[in-house]
């Protein structure tokens, strides 16, 4: 399964950098989204979250 981001994203974009398969994106409210079908899980947007937005 995906990762997903909570409510709790500040969209900041630190996850949408480091993402090294361009899963994530800026909605149009500023926060960020991943792409269930493109995430590999491997866990990069999960490590630099600093708010604890990045759910498993």
């Amino acid at each position: 399964m995906a990762f997903t981001i909570s409510e709790r994203c500040t969209g900041c974009g630190s996850c949408r950098i480091e993402c090294p398969v361009g899963a994530i994106s800026k909605q149009e409210n500023g926060k960020s989204r991943i792409d269930p079908a493109l995430c590999v899980e491997c866990g990069n947007c999960a490590a630099v979250c600093s708010h604890g937005a990045v759910d498993e």
